[in-house]
This record gives structure tokens, sequence and C-alpha cells, in this order.
């Protein structure tokens, strides 16, 4: 039986697209393989050599468990253990509280104008009330512990108010974290809330139930994740924290300044491994904890929910509004004193506005040159941690092949989470200070704090674009097979552009960040690369306050700038990509 001239036809079109595909499956598992390599490198070999280090003495010989014996021997150390948790417990409990309070009003706010289309008093303070509680992610957390001084110091504007108690000690490290931890709450607990059913509501209205009754069984087990969530990432920043409880902690020892002083001042870099690890564990749980709550929040809504639309209650919305509007006076107040301070001449004697606090070059810190450092680091970071985050989310999410590779590609990707940046600073000490580590010659200079400010947010960048990929249905890249096209042109035409607003995004996240971060670079500078926020830390420390709180303010102008730049090119992106979207 013979074949057909066309059946003998195809056949080397078939075998030329089944070999151009077993191409392109190798080319997608040598990408994935090289993104793990550059994981494990960037966060896993740091944080193991963090913890082998902890097994070592001075000289370099295996003590074994001796250092951490040393180290429950010391009550000072262990006080600051004791010291963290109890100042983040309180802080998560009192921001947590702030920032549902807040989120209710502005959830219930959203609810009612969408629901009743009124013009109420409060719907265009609704907007204005969550930019200001939002406005701390663009300060670094030094900022509101300088402005503390300021208000509450030896020579604060209302010193007086203290009486006997001072600010530098735990009620100083307590209202310093709240104000920079507020809007991570509020965020989360703002898209708990906008998940609520209305049906419970209306069955409870109807069953004759007093608001009360309703708001503590439906309202509050309706966001009880989201609470919990939030109560977890808000203990986790504050007891990783090191520039509040560095300038107002005063005699108050914590774990992350107890790593600094065992790093930097002693040069114990066995016992600094030690007090990392202690770091690390409430960390690592808390990441457990919140992994575990996040995976039952997901399931938590129903798809026949309606979305809820209360009835206005004066006397409530007018009780809530107003403590929103004092919430957001104390920020504007932290803000103002910092900007304020900065830009008197000589506090407290001579008041009068002038920029000679801004004169950087005559400062001990680094001068201007500090400022432009963070500059350039904060676009290598935006540029860079936007390219390989988006790589790896499409890595995750696309290819088909290679399962078990792009589930450890993943893991390592969330890994960051659960490390604190001083963590992951110290590790990179002990990893890249190592002659014998080919990589030794990026340590002390720009390359090794781009590296380390990439790895240290990596996780929510990956996350996030992994999200946006995943509205893509799969049927395109059947479709693209099918046609014989490369994976890498559908990459370009297809998902790039669909995700090009979320890179953007993702590159304005890593430019704040960047901008604002210090316990991940707080040990990797060097005299030549030094930073912004590290500037802020050796003027304080050298005593120059007024100057360290201009070159805070510096850092939250141009992150907010920088924010607005990448915000205004994601929306030219969504409205250049998108169109395809609109009817």
């Amino acid at each position: 039986m013979s074949s057909s001239p066309d059946a003998i036809a195809v056949v080397p079109v078939v075998m030329a697209r089944s070999s151009a595909f077993d191409r392109e499956r190798w080319l997608t598992g040598a990408a994935v393989l090289l993104v793990v390599l550059l994981l494990v490198v960037i966060v896993a070999l740091p944080v193991g050599a963090l913890v082998s280090q902890s097994f070592f003495d001075r000289a370099g010989a295996f003590v074994g468990l001796a250092n951490f014996a040393r180290y429950l021997d010391s009550p000072a150390l262990v006080q600051s253990a004791f010291n963290s948790l109890g100042l983040a417990a309180i802080s998560a409990v009192l921001c947590t509280a702030i920032a549902y309070v807040y989120a209710y009003v502005y959830a219930y706010v959203y609810a009612y104008v969408y629901a009743y289309a009124l013009t109420l008093s409060c719907m265009p303070a609704k907007g204005l009330l969550r930019a200001v509680a939002l406005v701390p992610l663009l300060a670094p957390s030094l900022l509101p512990a300088i402005s503390l001084v300021y208000l509450f110091g030896n020579q604060g504007l209302f010193k007086g108010l203290m009486g006997d108690t001072s600010i530098y000690g735990p009620l100083g490290i307590v209202l310093g974290s709240v104000f920079w931890t507020l809007p991570h709450a509020l965020l989360i607990l703002t898209t708990a809330m906008a998940t609520s059913d209305g049906r419970l509501y209306e069955a409870a209205q109807t069953l004759g139930a007093s608001r009360w009754r309703i708001f503590r069984t439906v309202t509050l087990p309706a966001s009880r994740y989201g609470l919990i969530v939030a109560a977890m990432v808000v203990f986790v920043l504050v007891i990783t924290d090191f520039g509040v409880p560095k300038v107002v902690g005063g005699q108050t020892g914590v774990l992350a300044t107890d790593i600094y002083k065992q790093v930097v001042g002693q040069q114990n870099f066995q016992m600094g491994a030690v007090v990392g690890l202690v770091l690390l564990i409430p960390a690592v749980l808390s990441f457990l904890v919140e992994r575990r709550v996040r995976s039952k929040q997901a399931s938590a809504l129903s798809a026949r929910a309606t979305p809820y639309q209360p009835e206005p209650v004066k006397v409530r919305d007018r009780a809530l509004l107003a403590f929103c509007v004092l919430t957001a006076c104390a920020i504007l107040v932290m803000i103002g004193m910092a900007v304020f301070a900065s830009l008197a001449t000589y506090w407290p004697y001579q008041l009068a506005p002038s920029f000679q606090n801004y004169d950087f070059s005559n400062m001990d810190g680094g001068g201007w040159g500090s400022y432009f450092n963070s500059l350039r680091l904060a676009l290598c970071a935006a540029v860079a941690g936007a390219l390989i985050t988006f790589v790896s989310a499409y890595l995750v999410e696309k290819p088909r092949h290679f399962g078990l590779l792009r589930e450890l590609l993943n893991l390592l990707a969330n890994l960051p989470l659960a490390v604190p940046g001083l963590v992951l600073g110290v590790g990179y000490i002990f990893f890249f200070i190592s002659p014998s580590n080919p990589l030794h010659g990026i340590y002390g200079g720009m390359t090794i704090l781009v590296v380390c400010t990439v790895a240290h947010f990596f996780s929510v960048a990956h996350l996030t674009s992994f999200t946006a990929l995943r509205q893509l249905d799969r049927e395109y890249e059947l479709v693209s097979e099918s046609m014989g096209v490369p994976f890498w042109h559908t990459l370009w035409r297809v998902h790039l552009p669909v995700a090009l607003p979320t890179v953007l995004n993702v590159g304005g996240y890593f430019f704040v960040n960047a901008m604002t971060t210090v316990s991940a670079v707080v040990f990797l500078y060097s005299p030549q690369t030094t930073l912004a926020a590290i500037a802020v830390l050796n003027m304080d420390d050298a005593g120059d306050v007024a100057p360290a709180a201009a070159m805070a303010s510096l850092i939250m102008l141009t992150a907010a700038i920088g924010r607005g730049v990448f915000a205004l090119a994601g929306h030219w992106a969504l409205k250049r990509t998108q169109t395809w979207r609109n009817r």
C-alpha cells in the first residue's frame, strides 16, 4: 500500500515543528534552571551561610551549640528578645485596631457612595483620608522616630506633656512603629473588608439584630482573616525594624539593634549570626501563620455573594469620620514636624526657615553623594527587579514542562517573605566576604546593594507579576504552539504588553523600597556607596538631627516623585496596551 504524495510532504513539516518544539522546551528548562540558580545565590546561600556561621567560633572552629549557650547566658541579649516580642505584639495590636477602624470607614463610604450615588459631606474626604494614611509608605522608618524626638524629646515642642515619661524607650518604639506600619495593615484590611457578603447583613437585619450585634457576629467574623494577616505582617515588620529603635529606643534593647551592635560595634559576627537566627524564628512562624490564614481567606467569599450596601447612620458615620480625621492629622503632624525641623535654622532657638540643613556636603554621613547613590540604587533595583520578577513569574506560570523545577522556583521566589532584611544582610556578609567565592568582587560595591535590595523585596513583586500573568488564559500558548510560533514571540507580543502596567507598578515598588530601606543594606555599604537612609542614621548618631530630618524629608519627596512617575507610566501603558479591553 503506497502513501500519497501529500502525506509524504507533510512529514518534514511535522518533524521540523517537533524539533522546534523540543528546542523551545529545553530553552525554557534552561531559563527556569538559570533563575533557580540566581535565587539560590542571592537568597538561599546567604541564609545558609548565616545558619552555618552560628555553629563556628571566631577562629573558624566548629563549636556546635556553644554560641547559643553563650546567648542564653547573656541576660541583656535574652531581655532584648523579650522586648522585641512584647513591643512588636503591642504595636501589632494597636496598629491593626487603628487600621481596622480606618478600613471599616473607607469600605463603608465606598460602598455607600456607589450604592446610592449620593453626594455626602464625607465623600471627597474618603480618598483624601486614605491617601494620607498611605503616605508613610514613602518615608523611611527613621522619619517618624526623628519626628518623635522633635515633638517629645528633651527639647521637643510638647516635652511638658510627657511628665516623667521619656520618649526614648518602649513608648517611642511603639509610637514610631505604629506610624510607619499603619499603611501595610490598612491595605490588607481594606481588601479583606471589600469582600463582605451583603446577604449576611440582610438576614441579620431581617431577624431584628441590633447594629452592635451585627458588627460582632457578622462584620468581625467576616474580616477575621484579614485581621490575623494584618497583625502578623505588622508584628514581623516591627520585630525586624532597625530604624525606629535605633533613634528612639534609648536603653531598651531589641533584637534588631543587638545584631547591629554585635556585627558593627563588636565585630562579633558569630554572635550576630545567632541573634539573626533568633530573629528569623518569629519571622518564619509568622510567615507560616500568614500563609495558612491567606489560604483560608481565598475560599471565604462565595460565588453567590452580593456586595454589601449599608444604610447611613449619622452618629456612627460622624464618630468614625472623626476618628479617621484625627488619625490623618496625627500622620500629617509627624510628617510636618520632620519637614519643619529640617527647615528651622537652629532648633529650638532660631526657627526661621532656611535651607542650611540641606547643605549635606558639610555634614557627617556621606553628603549629597549618599543621596545620589540611593537614587542610582533605586533606579537599578527598579529596572532589574521588575524584569527579573516578571521573568520568574512567567516561568512559574506559563510553561507546561519541568513541573518540579518550576515548583522549586516558586518556593525560592517566596522565600524572602520569611527572611528579615537584617538577617539577609548579615547572610550576605558571610557569603560574599569569603575570598573563595567567585562573586567576592562585588562586595563593597553598588552591585551587592542592588542584588540585596532586589532579593529582599523579591517575593511581593513576584506574586504581583504572577497574579497579572494568571489573568491570561493558557489558550494563548496552545494556539501559538499549534501555529509554530516560538514562545519568546508570544512572550514579547502578548504576555509582556498585557502585563506591562503591572511591570511598571512593580518597578515603582522597588524604587520606593530601595530609597527607604535601611535594614537590608546597613551592613553592606562602603564609604563610596553610602546611601541616603544610612546617612540619616549616621547624622543622627553624630548629633546632626536637623540634617537627618532634612535627608529623611528628601527621601520621602524623591520616593513620592518616583512613585508618581512610575504610576503615570503605568497609566500610559494601560491606555496604550489595554485598548482591547474596551468595547
